[in-house]
């Protein structure tokens, strides 16, 4: 043959392709119908993948309160005079707004259009209120926006803070260890009605070194606005603030005015009076790209910033932003990773599914394709031709899938489309070849029988190497999930997007339940000839016939594959859902600790326990327990100062309340004794193990000596914190530091309404709001409706799985029964040998099927960091969802029910002569 005839292009017989195609419409039909719903799905989900991962970062950066805030230092210039002494500047305000604007160009015009406008503050050390309470705090503030004015406020009484000088001496010299300069302040409603402070009155201040601050107070205001912005940034100013300078304490706060600067600059040291400019991201602009540039432009100004120690005014840059996206990143990471492994499950389910379909009109065609041949069509050529059929059906179908997905998603993507387009093009063309090549062969079954065995043993290794390939890769994937998770391993900077992660580690599912059809498939087929053996030795021919013809299709590869892989999927779905479910109401309960939760404002906390009785008493609660819990309690512990949650509590109340809620049992409460030698026993809970059992700790007071601790065991969860530490009221209230509390946790039906109804001043924390706002969380909620949709896709491929099989396998079974007919079997008989055909892999999937997907979620799920999207410190527990996996183990049987008697239906118009013909199907 010469190389021109060799090289020839596919010659097409296109009345052949029109015919075949009209023929086999229904078939063509379904594939591009499967084609177009996965391709719907695949190609729909990256999009909205990267839409919720922008919805993500927003509701990240909107939680993260102030942890996001940009915040810029700079030293104060020297303020030394000719004369020795320090000179006042009366435009210390103009200084200020240069600061804030000189922070602002630092950034860059992209950066700042992603950012609210700057606020520029000046907060001065924290001086003690020696009125008898060593635990309340004062503190000075100065706060301008980017026009240079602060919040607007109200002068209810006296008016803002003035001068100490007159203009005429605005710029005079005070002397280095002179008395206390003066300066006015203004403070709020709150704040004065707790110091008990009116216009005109001084404030006794000092400092650490006793020290005296001359502060005066010169009008009470009330906030236009008390949702500026700026307020954010001091909110004492607006109200007492507990626990902001340590354990115990109160912060009060004062007004300070651009006239009253100058004269608090004076009022204290050169370092005790920071200058900072805020710059706080506007969540409203951001995406995850831009906040990707926002975290590397952050990190290089952090690296490139004048250290703490230089004495000059250089700017100096702090922010948590790059972490709070780093964990966003991870979030997005582990979600995008999640939403890979369904993927991948269902993309899988749908290729075989297609291979099925294609097996099917492989076999209605083989007449035809082997007539093609024997009329001298070569097999390129038909190659060819079923090739351009396939690939129009599989285009088409992929079109009207993307233009779905393109009608309800931002856009669709096609990279998760292309193996579903590649295996319905070419599944076709390649059964169909080969079936016409098989059909015209003149290869004949060797007569030797060492030829015919070796013949066997190759089929036998290749299919062995097969099967071997297959379980290497699945262990090899659960390997890799286990070692290395599917957290980002890149830099806080460099971290993949949302379309990040490895192939391998997110196809673990998919080949474990493949790995685990093919063992099925090995065992099957034993089954069935165990089961036959013991029906021949029965005398029911009913029962032979139906184990007989259950033994001779068990083989089968293709059905069982679609169905385990389709039930197994479908039940691992489940089974994360339920799981992220559950793990979401168990963090809710950590994070509240009961039903509803009240944090008590400072000004009312001397109410609490009063408010924790009226509440106990109130319809529908079961129990309400009062307690001091104070967030940077400072705990030396070997040495070292560990900033920790301090909760202060009655023991045995506590307990209670625990039993009577989903949250772990703390017996380790029953401890909490007062020790012999002297020592409060506490119980501990450390992240990182810097608190554990039997160490001696010491929690530390301002202006009181410290407490001696010793730990007893192990504290249960308090809300999210890492360390905690735990003690009885009575027994610290003993050693010398009464209780103050300011929360009060609440169970029963008629806590929401209870807390409600006596929240004032105070903040009501519901365990509804909190588990609804995380189960509405973008990726937590796109995640459970993607779990949702994967397994009714799943299902729905398995049944038509199921139908394709049986479909394939219809004119062998019904002809077999016709002819058994013509011997006496029954029509209904008929019907039980159909079903005994097909159920025995339909009833082992059924029954394996589920417990295959619980035992990958088991295997997988540790591994696929659920808790970075429930909310929790741990991974949470495995949830079975029986209830839901129960109707698939029924749905498939049932559908068997129904496939049989359509079947009966539709061949009970072919006649026996037809049946009994030789060479018809």
């Amino acid at each position: 043959m010469s190389r021109r005839t060799a090289l020839r292009p596919p010659v097409l017989h296109w009345p052949s392709i029109r015919g075949r195609a009209l023929a086999d419409a229904g078939p063509l039909l379904l594939v591009a119908a499967v084609v177009a719903v996965v391709t719907l799905l695949a190609g729909a989900v990256p999009p909205l993948l990267s839409a919720t991962a922008d919805d993500a970062v927003q509701d990240a950066f909107r939680r993260a309160n102030g942890d996001a805030d940009i915040a810029v230092h700079a030293r104060w210039e020297d303020d030394d005079g000719p004369n020795g002494g320090r000179v006042r500047h009366p435009r210390l305000a103009e200084d200020v707004d240069d600061f804030r604007d000189r922070a602002a160009e630092a950034l860059g015009p992209s950066l700042r259009a992603a950012l609210h406008p700057p606020v520029a503050t000046v907060t001065s050390a924290a001086l003690k209120i020696t009125d008898g309470s060593v635990l309340r705090t004062f503190q000075l503030t100065y706060l301008a926006n980017d026009h240079g004015r602060g919040p607007h406020v109200t002068w209810i009484a006296g008016g803002p803070p003035r001068a100490a000088v007159p203009a005429a001496d605005s710029h005079t010299e005070v002397p280095y260890g002179g008395p206390p300069w003066p300066v006015q302040v203004g403070l709020s409603e709150a704040d004065a009605d707790a110091l008990e402070l009116r216009p005109g009155a001084d404030i006794p201040l000092e400092d650490d070194q006793g020290r005296v601050t001359k502060v005066e107070v010169s009008g009470i205001f009330r906030a236009t606005d008390s949702a500026d912005p700026a307020w954010r940034l001091a909110p004492s100013l607006l109200h007492p603030v507990s626990g902001a300078d340590g354990v115990g304490t109160t912060r009060f706060a004062g007004l300070l005015s651009p006239d009253s600067l100058p004269d608090a600059r004076l009022a204290f040291d050169q370092d005790q009076l920071q200058r900072t400019t805020w710059f706080a991201p506007n969540p409203g602009v951001l995406t995850w790209d831009s906040a990707q540039a926002i975290a590397k432009t952050v990190v290089a100004l952090k690296a490139t910033s004048g250290s703490s120690g230089v004495l000059d005014s250089s700017l100096k840059w702090e922010t948590q932003l790059d972490a709070v996206l780093r964990d966003v990143r991870s979030q997005v990471s582990t979600a995008s990773t999640q939403a890979s492994a369904l993927l991948t499950g269902v993309l899988a389910a749908a290729i075989l599914v297609l291979l099925l379909a294609a097996d099917l009109l492989t076999r209605r065609r083989v007449p035809t394709l082997a007539a093609a041949r024997q009329r001298g069509a070569a097999l390129p050529d038909l190659g060819a031709e079923l090739l351009l059929e396939s690939a129009g059906v599989a285009l088409s179908g992929a079109a009207a899938g993307l233009a779905l997905a393109h009608a309800v998603a931002p856009g669709a993507s096609w990279g998760w489309v292309v193996p579903v387009v590649l295996a319905a093009a070419a599944a076709g063309p390649a059964f169909g070849t080969l079936a016409a090549a098989r059909a015209t062969r003149d290869r004949r079954v060797p007569a030797n029988r060492t030829a015919r065995r070796w013949a066997r043993r190759t089929g036998q290794l290749r299919r062995a190497t097969l099967e071997a390939a297959v379980l290497i890769a699945a262990v090899a994937a659960l390997v890799t999930l286990h070692q290395r998770g599917i957290l980002p391993a890149a830099p806080s900077g460099d971290a993949a997007g949302p379309d990040g992660g490895a192939a391998l580690p997110t196809s673990a599912p998919a080949l474990g339940v493949l790995a685990g059809t093919l063992v099925l498939l090995r065992l099957l087929p034993a089954g069935t000839r165990l089961a036959l053996k013991q029906a021949l030795r029965s005398r029911r021919p009913l029962a032979v016939f139906c184990t007989a013809r259950a033994a001779a299709t068990s083989a089968r590869v293709l059905p069982l594959l679609v169905l385990m892989t389709s039930v197994a999927l479908a039940s691992f779905a489940l089974t994360l859902d339920a799981t992220s479910r559950q793990g979401l109401a168990d963090g809710a309960w950590h994070t509240v600790g009961a039903d509803a939760r009240l944090d008590v404002s400072p000004a009312a906390a001397a109410s609490t326990p009063v408010l924790a009785r009226r509440i106990a008493a109130a319809s529908g609660v079961r129990q309400a327990v009062a307690a001091q819990v104070s967030d940077r309690a400072r705990v030396v512990a070997d040495s070292l100062i560990v900033t920790s949650r301090l909760v202060i509590v009655d023991a045995s109340a506590f307990q209670r309340l625990l039993a009577s809620t989903p949250l772990p049992d703390a017996p380790a409460l029953t401890r909490l004794a007062a020790s012999g030698h002297g020592d409060v026993p506490a119980l501990v809970r450390s992240s990182d193990g810097g608190l554990r059992p039997g160490m001696r700790l010491e929690l530390l007071r301002d202006g009181a000596p410290a407490i001696q601790l010793t730990t007893v065991g192990t504290a249960p969860a308090v809300g999210d914190a890492g360390d905690v530490v735990l003690v009885d009221a009575a027994t610290v209230a003993a050693a010398g530091m009464p209780a103050v509390p300011n929360t009060v946790w609440v169970t029963g039906s008629g806590a929401a309404r209870a807390v409600t109804a006596n929240a004032v001043g105070a903040d009501t924390v519901l365990l509804t709001d909190v588990l609804r706002a995380r189960r509405t969380a973008p990726l937590t909620s796109g995640l459970l409706r993607l779990a949702w949709a994967s397994a009714a896709t799943l299902l729905a491929l398995g049944l038509l799985g199921l139908a394709l099989g049986a479909a394939a396998s219809a004119p062998e079974r019904w002809q077999t029964l016709s002819r058994l007919r013509t011997l006496g079997l029954r029509p209904r008989d008929a019907r039980w040998v159909a079903a005994a055909e097909l159920l025995p892999p339909v009833a082992v999937v059924a029954v394996v099927g589920p417990l295959l997907g619980v035992l990958l979620a088991r295997l997988t799920l540790d591994s696929l960091a659920l808790r970075l999207l429930t909310g929790q410190v741990a991974d949470p527990a495995l949830v079975t969802p029986w209830w839901l996996l129960g109707p698939v183990t029924v749905v498939l049987p049932a559908a068997v029910a129904v496939v049989v008697p359509v079947e009966s239906a539709l061949r009970r118009r072919r006649r026996l002569s037809e049946v009994l013909r030789a060479g018809e199907a």
